[in-house]
């Protein structure tokens, strides 16, 4: 064959074919010039070469690489795997949507351009390197749609040969866990991938798409989301019911009798007047009935006694350990599941490294493992006796719309870790959830409670009317899973248990004469629904099938941050600027903030994460009609931008009106009369806390070089300030100012006395 020397410019004869190729079968031959003496290269095939391939390159791999998310998991799982395993942490996702563009060509079939961010490079660069000598990877990231996706762009942007990567999947960090996914891994699942890509670029085009007209006609830095906007809707919703709401006046009577021969008395409520429940709507109502009864004669006229059970709650899902959390600590959702990351991933408990302390806490199943019941039992018998262990061990149904994952309840890894145990090795925060989620699943396996019951109607008779009035009382009969926990009562609603429980003296019987010793009327006014709170507004979106686990804490987080909401008094309250947002998304993209459109997608995603649908052809289905209405939107929807919010102060520098605006880094303040006058001022943000020096409000400052402190709003005429933060509760010991002076204490800055942070006010840990 034909080889060309470079130095003599010179084609040479090759006899050897076989010599055109050296080790790594590139184009330089081992032949030598004749002339020169230097390498030969080939410059094409001749007959002698046809066929003829070069030899492939020998890699020698060694030891198995262990792909995680986070430095603790890996910590935690490299513990457990130990020699011949080498384990490393992604630090989440590796590849994303560009930000600066749209990135999804939706002309070819809504291909993502997914890039590596630069602040990954180096991680990507290692990971990739760290692959390409071993002899398998593991992916052993998180056991959802996330994490599936998270696992295929790792074999993408490291370049992981499908033969040499293996998925593994495990829903507790403990070792019989870890130990049985890697004797069992599997391929990706791309149907998962495909489910985790569809919302990725579903959102992406939903948010791309509108928050630029919501720049362009009312001001910058604003958003639109597929779930935040619905989540808002329903928050500004709840308000306008508030504004509306006219409240109607109602009263109701109740009675104290004593019973003949009894000394102790009892309350019991009017619930007929001559067999018909009585209308009472105003005091002209009320006072001839009063009159009327006080001549009554009232006997009991029927005890009625009885048993209820009350059975125990289900292990936590995502949306009820948000609920509870909030309900009972006074967490957020956000709060709540960066301390159940760190729970899950592991936690050093003295047992000789980290160590996983929950399940996976993004799950809307309420299963539980016939292995963990069985520990669960035994706990259950060995400290409280076979009297608390039901014959059978309890099962759940999810009551989630469209529950997906195949997850098991939120619980403890281990039933036999009491919260005790681990008690002296976490923060209290972290401790009161991890002891909030190991007595919610121990409850779960116990017996039901049991209350004897009894319900007393006494009967009052005048010439002109007869009453019937009822008190009913309960008392714990066998306290069954009520040693353990207690579900927290859901603020906003109303049960049969929130009814007076009324103590009824021994004794009793029918027949027996009671006297009358006083009518109590009462006035009443209905009450305008309560505000969302995060742990009610939780509930109303998986109730209406919106949003999914994983989805709930960043949706709310989202809506606070863009200024939407206020969280006042643990009360969602939308802003004006969310208001008006709303109103226009209501009128221009009524379908992308319609609760049963919004629940149809989520169902969709489901369909395509069990193969049942083709992600292209959903989006296809979606984006045709969308692109006509944001079409639409762009020209019709008018400019609403309005005017700047004075403050109530005058300039310093030109005396015209100081006005709030909105810039890139969100509020400040600025001159009327801007840009002729370019006064400007950092936005105080108030912290709900009055100074102890003048009674104006504190609020959060910072120096030159960006630290933050906390001061006056009058100054320069008040002088207070404090580099640590101050808390509205009073000192209880003085009444003086508490600031939080370390994360687990509070200290009063008039008597110095310090108290545990989270027993004066539970939220400051946030």
């Amino acid at each position: 064959m034909d080889a060309y020397c470079m130095k003599c410019k010179t084609k040479r004869e090759i006899k050897d074919p076989a010599a055109a190729f050296n080790s790594r079968g590139s184009a330089v031959t081992t032949g030598i010039c004749p002339v020169c003496g230097t390498k030969l290269f080939r410059t094409g095939k001749t007959p002698a070469h046809e066929g003829l391939t070069p030899p492939e390159k020998t890699v020698t791999r060694s030891g198995k690489l262990v792909i995680v998310e986070s430095p603790a998991k890996a910590k935690t799982v490299g513990r457990f795997l130990g020699k011949g395993y080498t384990v490393k942490a992604s630090v989440g996702h590796i590849r994303d949507l560009l930000r600066s563009q749209l990135s999804v060509d939706v002309d070819r079939d809504f291909e993502p351009k997914y890039r590596v961010p630069n602040e990954k490079k180096a991680v990507v660069k290692e990971l990739k390197q760290l692959a390409g000598q071993a002899e398998e990877v593991f992916l052993a990231t998180d056991p959802d749609r996330e994490g599936e996706a998270i696992s295929w762009h790792l074999m993408e942007a490291a370049q992981i040969e499908k033969q040499r990567a293996h998925r593994v999947v495990f829903h507790e960090i403990t070792e019989p866990a870890v130990n049985e996914a890697f004797a069992h891994p599997r391929g990706i699942n791309m149907d998962l991938v495909n489910a985790q890509q569809a919302r990725r670029v579903l959102d992406r085009l939903v948010g791309y798409s509108i928050s630029p007209i919501l720049w362009e006609k009312v001001r910058s830095r604003l958003s639109a989301g597929r779930v935040q906007s619905v989540a808002l809707r329903l928050i500004v919703e709840r308000e306008r019911e508030i504004d509306a709401f006219v409240p109607v006046e109602y009263w109701s009577i109740a009675a104290e009798f004593k019973p003949d021969g009894i000394r102790s008395s009892f309350i019991a409520k009017l619930a007929k007047v001559d067999e018909e429940e009585p209308k009472l709507g105003a005091e002209d109502v009320v006072k001839p009935i009063l009159i009327d009864m006080e001549s009554a004669a009232y006997s009991i006229t029927r005890i009625k006694r009885g048993e209820r059970k009350r059975r125990p709650p289900a292990p936590y899902t995502t949306s009820t350990l948000q609920q509870e959390a909030s309900r009972k600590l006074g967490y957020t959702t956000k709060r709540t599941m960066a301390l159940a990351q760190g729970l899950y991933e592991g936690q050093d408990i003295g047992e000789g490294g980290t160590t996983g302390l929950i399940t996976y806490m993004r799950t809307d199943s309420t299963n539980v493992s016939a292995l963990a019941q069985a520990e669960a039992r035994q706990y259950v018998s060995g400290k409280y006796g076979n009297d608390f262990l039901p014959s059978q061990a309890p099962t759940y149904k999810t009551k989630s719309a469209g529950a997906q994952e195949a997850h098991e309840a939120v619980r403890p890894t281990s039933a036999m870790r009491d919260p005790e145990k681990v008690k002296p090795f976490l923060e209290p925060p972290m401790f009161k959830l991890y002891q909030l989620i190991w007595q919610r699943f121990i409850a779960s396996q116990m017996e039901s409670a049991v209350f004897d019951t009894l319900q007393v109607e006494v009967t009052g008779k005048t010439p002109a009317h007869s009453y019937l009035l009822r008190a009913s009382g309960s008392a714990v009969k066998f306290p069954g899973f009520l040693v353990v926990y207690e579900e927290a009562k859901n603020e906003d609603a109303k049960s049969e248990e929130d009814e007076e429980n009324v103590r009824i003296p021994a004794g009793i019987e029918e027949g027996q004469t009671q006297e009358l010793v006083r009518l109590i009327p009462e006035q009443h006014f209905t009450q305008p629904p309560p505000r969302y709170s995060e742990a009610s507004l939780v509930q109303t979106l998986e109730e209406y099938g919106i949003g999914r686990p994983s989805t709930y804490a960043p949706t709310i987080s989202t809506i606070q941050q863009r200024g939407y909401v206020e969280r006042i008094d643990r009360r969602l309250i939308p802003t004006e600027t969310g208001i008006q947002v709303n109103d226009l998304m209501l009128q221009y993209f009524p379908e992308i903030v319609d609760y049963q459109f919004t629940a149809r997608m989520e169902a969709d995603l489901d369909n395509i994460a069990t193969g049942g649908a083709d992600w292209v052809k959903v989006m296809h289905r979606f984006y045709g009609p969308f692109a006509l209405t944001v079409q639409k939107a762009q020209a019709e929807m008018p400019v609403t931008k309005s005017a700047p919010e004075p403050i109530g102060r005058l300039c310093p520098e030109c005396g015209r009106d100081l006005v709030i605006r909105y810039g890139r880094y969100g509020k400040f303040i600025s001159c009327s009369g801007f840009p002729e006058c370019r006064h400007t001022e950092a936005w105080l943000q108030k912290i709900g806390v009055i100074c102890p020096k003048d009674g104006g409000d504190i609020v959060e400052r910072k120096t030159r070089k960006g630290r933050i402190f906390y001061g006056c709003f009058n100054y320069p005429g008040c002088d207070f300030t404090s580099w640590k933060k101050p808390i509205p509760t009073p000192c209880p010991k003085c009444g003086g100012l508490l600031v939080i002076a370390n994360k687990r204490e509070a200290q009063c800055t008039n008597c110095q006395e310090s108290f545990i942070l989270e027993e004066v006010v539970p939220e400051t840990a946030e």
